[in-house]
């Protein structure tokens, strides 16, 4: 098939270096996106212990304050970028996002947090919607994968800098600090992205065939269609269809979704491990995680995009069967890792399993994009997100921040209880000893015994791992979900064209 030409047969709008600037900035933009979404699980344990949290109050910072609202908007935002100049929209939504990260530095409450990271998910809702969309006009599809490969490394990027930078400059500085530092770039980010992306046409990447003409040629621009609600229930009722009603797409939306619960919950307290259950630092903690999650998932979220682009030209099915067999591999590899009694040994085993978790994102994405029509993929991003956001990142981190508030308390009154099927099945036991109130914010009062010091810390580290592997085991049950999507894929994209 031939290079995407524009209407008429004239050479291609935009170069390849362009696209490659392009790709950049929107990489650098999603890169922010996570760096402002996740420095919150590096410095919470500051946070923690400065405003007294839970880790169920931990898990609703980072995860359904975040995600409510960013989810609900992502819908009606989608909706706008399929007539609106998208670049707009990234635009308007970074400046939003990055205002809103500043101002958590300046919150004196659990309250006043929890509004402000409200105001962070209402900017980064216009985010990835549009981003999608237009990586989806300016590669081909079967380049699309790949692409968005390189758009999701933002994912591993932000957090990596989120880690290191905000780990740094909380315990150097404050937690207030970070949060002010790493949100106020973005602003000059979203100039720069209004400056030089420009809107491609809809569908100028989407190239077909015609019998006059032996390469391929970009269809025109479809019609920006009229505004009205019922046509917009339709559009939407049109894109949901296509999600849930065709078997490998469903099996892809499930699979990206109960991978990202287990992620989103282990991930928000693994900083939070390595302080509880190492005594390290929080800067030292930051370059760990950091250093880990940029190289491993790095890798991974790069490796799956191209490996199923190159092995999809042979069968589609490798679209759904990559993610089945990374996902189902590292987690046992995962929780090895976390077994160890030596940080050193858990990080230096924590630097491969992120290479086979990972390799689940572009492919979704690009199944996702490829399976409806260009004035609906802003939209199909959209109702991805929201399914996979509110049940994922709204409840996996709080999930797992309230599996370790009882388990902490199962642990604090049974301190020789040994293995985690037991702690899991007693933590609904009630004890003597109430843990909130023994160990606010996780540690012993000022003033309490060294024994009292000791049972608060041993606990909160025992329940912290215990809480983490649980989470993890969500990988392989994801697993299951891609590998039931390679049944049927090869037709189903055949039929999209």
């Amino acid at each position: 098939m031939g290079q995407a030409r524009a209407p008429g047969g004239e050479p291609p709008l935009y170069s390849k270096g362009y696209k490659a600037s392009v790709l950049a900035l929107l990489l650098a933009t999603y890169t922010f996106n996570f760096i402002d979404r996740t420095i919150i699980a590096t410095i919470g344990q500051a946070i923690k212990v400065d405003l007294h949290l839970t880790d169920t109050q931990l898990g609703l910072l980072g995860g359904l304050y975040f995600a409510l609202l960013y989810t609900i908007l992502g819908i009606p935002i989608a909706r706008l970028a399929e007539r609106w100049n998208r670049v707009s929209i990234i635009s308007i939504s970074l400046v939003i996002w990055s205002g809103f990260t500043a101002l958590c530095g300046t919150a004196a409450s659990f309250a006043q947090l929890a509004l402000y990271r409200f105001g962070v998910g209402v900017g980064e809702a216009g985010c990835s919607p549009p981003s999608h969309s237009l990586i989806s006009d300016y590669y081909a599809p079967k380049q699309r994968a790949s692409a968005l490969s390189i758009y999701s490394f933002g994912i591993p990027l932000g957090t990596m800098f989120g880690a290191v930078a905000g780990g740094w400059l909380a315990q150097e500085l404050s937690w207030r600090a970070a949060f002010v530092i790493v949100g106020l770039p973005g602003i000059l980010l979203a100039l720069l992205v209004k400056l030089v992306v420009k809107e491609p046409p809809r569908g100028h990447s989407d190239v077909v065939e015609t019998p006059l003409e032996p390469e391929a040629v970009t269809p025109a621009e479809p019609a920006k269609p009229a505004f009205s609600l019922k046509k917009e229930f339709s559009e939407l009722w049109a894109v949901t269809k296509i999600l849930f009603g065709k078997w490998p797409v469903l099996h892809m939306v499930l699979g990206v979704t109960i991978a990202s619960f287990g992620s989103y919950g282990s991930g928000a307290f693994v900083p939070p491990y390595f302080v509880r259950a190492f005594g390290l630092g929080l800067a030292q903690v930051g370059l760990i995680v950091g250093l880990i999650g940029g190289f491993s998932a790095g890798l991974g979220t790069l490796v799956g995009g191209f490996l199923s682009d190159w092995a999809g030209k042979r069968s589609a099915k490798w679209y759904a069967l990559t993610p089945a067999i990374g996902l189902i591999l590292c987690t046992p590899i995962y929780i090895i890792a976390y077994l160890q009694t030596e940080w050193q040994m858990t990080a230096l085993i924590l630097l491969i399993p992120g290479v086979f978790h990972y390799v689940y994102l572009a492919p979704t994405f690009g199944v996702v994009q490829n399976s409806v029509e260009p004035r609906r993929r802003a939209t199909a991003t959209a109702l991805l997100f929201f399914f996979l956001n509110l049940i994922a990142l709204g409840g996996g981190p709080v999930f797992t921040g309230w599996l370790i508030d009882h388990l902490a308390g199962f642990h604090l009154n049974h301190p020789d209880a040994s293995g985690i099927f037991g702690a899991l099945g007693g933590m609904f036991s009630p004890g003597p000893i109430d843990f909130a109130s023994a160990c606010p914010g996780g540690i012993a009062p000022k003033g309490a015994p060294i024994e009292a010091a000791k049972a608060c810390g041993g606990a909160m580290a025992r329940a912290t791992q215990q809480g983490i592997i649980v989470s993890l085991c969500f990988y392989a049950w994801a697993g299951v979900h891609y590998a039931l999507a390679a049944i049927g894929m090869v037709k189903h994209m055949k039929a999209r064209g």
